[in-house]
């Protein structure tokens, strides 16, 4: 079978399923796992090359919709008549269902549910521990610095924070994906700041520069140290990264 994954976020539901080997090739930001890398790169996961999409004669193509733009390459797969599939999840339990789509789609409808009731099981053991937890700490996740976007209630990473035992101050807005002000952030007054701004590398980031945000500085996060660059890739992403991802913030949190 020829796969070709043009998100990120697919192509590590396929390494999570143990298929790399079925992929022929991937948009230019699938960077994990190491294997990818050689293979061939069909353009930015938001314009897509359909013209070397074609080429490699695919028999499936796992498409999204997790980044506003994607709708794009939706439509120029269906104009060609591409094979394909589509993506698109908000919850922790809509990739639980993605990881048994994509299993049925290669053939393989049992591991696909097999791998998904692990990451559900995964899921489950943190669940229970975040409920021992005898404080709630504040998070503040920070996409984008300007104009700033954040995370909401309708998004993984508010499920992410209370796994962890914590809670995502913007939880508040029933959106994905929110966009406030350097105001309405010190009025919440996160006690820790996470900074996975999408598509930036942890050694781009400036959180000195953050810290010099009007009124931030009486922020409790500010006062206590808690400003924390973390990788976008397992956080930003909807796939079974998310994982890995919370398995750090549960250590930066001290559960």
């Amino acid at each position: 079978m020829r796969v070709v994954s043009i998100c990120p976020s697919n192509t590590e539901i396929v390494a999570y399923l143990g298929k790399t080997d079925v992929l022929v090739g991937v948009d230019n930001f699938s960077d994990w796992p190491k294997e990818v890398e050689e293979l061939p790169k069909l353009g930015p996961d938001l314009s897509i090359d359909m013209d070397k999409v074609a080429e490699l004669k695919p028999d499936l193509i796992l498409a999204s919709l997790s980044v506003p733009g994607m709708e794009k390459n939706i439509a120029a797969l269906k104009e060609r008549g591409l094979p394909h599939i589509i993506l698109n999840p908000n919850s922790l339990d809509e990739i639980a269902r993605d990881i048994q789509t994509v299993g049925e789609a290669l053939g393989d409808p049992d591991l696909g549910e097999d791998k998904a009731n692990t990451f559900r099981s995964q899921i489950a053991r943190y669940r229970t521990r975040a409920q021992r937890r005898q404080t709630t700490p504040r998070l503040y996740w920070e996409w984008w610095p300007k104009p700033i976007f954040t995370p909401g209630k309708a998004n993984w990473l508010t499920e992410i924070s209370q796994l962890a035992g914590a809670c995502n101050i913007f939880a508040t807005e029933d959106v994905a994906n929110f966009q406030t002000t350097w105001d309405q952030v010190k009025k919440r007054d996160p006690d820790h700041v996470c900074m996975v701004w999408v598509g930036v590398k942890e050694e781009k980031m400036r959180p000195e520069l953050v810290k010099k945000r009007p009124g931030w500085n009486e922020m409790k996060a500010i006062k206590t140290g808690n400003i924390h660059v973390m990788e976008e890739s397992l956080y930003c992403r909807p796939s079974p990264r998310l994982l890995e991802g919370l398995q750090k913030l549960d250590k930066i949190l001290g559960s």
